[in-house]
């Protein structure tokens, strides 16, 4: 197929028929919202996410996805999914059916529904471990921030602390004792903490809009497969993004090697994680500061989500009333 042609599809792949898998996801996830039930809330947006990028006319290789084949049925690292096979054009696929699990299970703030759609090769391939993060928002000189720099030198670096002091930064961070350490580091500076149970895709992105969200920065470990959504985000809307692999145990160690990762000390950009277009959906399942959640009607189901192009820099905020309910059976 011509190169043109390829182009086509692709923009295909990118219009707003993405937000709609994740606004099917996120309402079947909303239905287990608060239940306290994780596997079920998980495996009922899985299959969810799984029915609608189905039906998307591409033809889809999932990089970042639930797992490897073997544990998990649908939405495994390396599966084609979508409606265009015979068009024979691949699309690169990551997929968070629920960033925030726990959030759901427990209705707190920050659960979403996410969706990246890339041109084919370019999403950095990584396994389910863990990613050492650190991300600022758009404005600033490229290089600010470094992760072999300390909390402290990071903090310092920011153009805010020398307007306005150390003390008026915010820094995201999630709320884990492997995070000890980070924590006294960052307090010590004088910095604030916003503390977050899970959604680090969601802290990511809040540093986009520190005037809104009060968050200035983002540091340490998260999800790797949520370091690559969080970047292809922001590809979209600007800012700063570090990453690094870290494994905790030979299992983890394994699964890079499996990857094709050879060397867990590099340092990844933005750039190095996702490449060319690409567009990021995300639906709110809980209410959060990035979007609201999915709301229940007698009659209509209403959701919010956000949809972002990197080639434009285009970012669209949706909020829809949905009256067929069938379509989400």
């Amino acid at each position: 197929m011509s190169e043109a042609a390829a182009k086509t599809e692709l923009d295909r792949a990118l219009a707003l028929d993405i937000v709609r898998v994740t606004e099917a996801t996120a309402v079947a996830a909303a239905r287990w919202r608060g239940r306290g039930d994780e596997v079920a809330a998980d495996e009922a947006a899985a299959a969810a996410m799984y029915r609608e990028i189905a039906r998307l006319p591409i033809q889809g290789v999932v990089v970042v996805g639930e797992g490897e084949e073997n544990e998990s049925p649908i939405l495994y690292i390396g599966e084609t999914i979508g409606a265009g096979s015979e068009s024979g054009v691949e699309l690169d696929l990551a997929v968070d059916p629920i960033e925030g699990t726990t959030l759901c299970a427990k209705a707190l703030p920050n659960a979403l529904s996410v969706l990246v759609v890339a041109e084919h090769g370019s999403l950095l391939k990584v396994p389910p471990i863990y990613m050492d993060k650190i991300a600022i928002g758009a404005g600033y000189p490229d290089g600010l921030v470094d992760l072999d720099a300390t909390p402290v030198e990071n903090l310092q670096a920011s153009p805010k602390p020398r307007a306005v002091g150390v003390p008026e930064l915010s820094v995201c961070i999630l709320d884990r004792p492997r995070h000890g350490k980070l924590i006294e580091e960052v307090r010590e500076a004088g910095a604030a903490l916003r503390l977050i149970g899970d959604g680090d895709i969601a802290g990511v992105i809040h540093v986009t809009e520190p005037q809104e969200t009060g968050i200035d920065m983002y540091l340490g470990l998260g999800g790797a497969p949520e370091g690559v959504l969080a970047a292809a985000a922001l590809a979209c809307i600007g800012g700063q993004m570090q990453g690094r692999l870290v494994a905790m145990n030979d299992e983890h160690r394994g699964r890079a090697r499996a990857a094709g990762i050879s060397d867990l000390g590099r340092k990844y950009s933005i750039g190095e994680m996702v490449r060319g277009d690409l567009s990021f959906a995300a639906t709110g399942i809980t209410d959060g500061s990035l979007v609201e959640g999915v709301r229940f009607a007698k009659d209509a189901v209403f959701t919010q989500s956000v949809v972002m192009r990197a080639s434009t820099r285009t970012v669209r905020w949706i909020k829809t009333e949905h009256a067929d309910l069938s379509k989400f059976d």
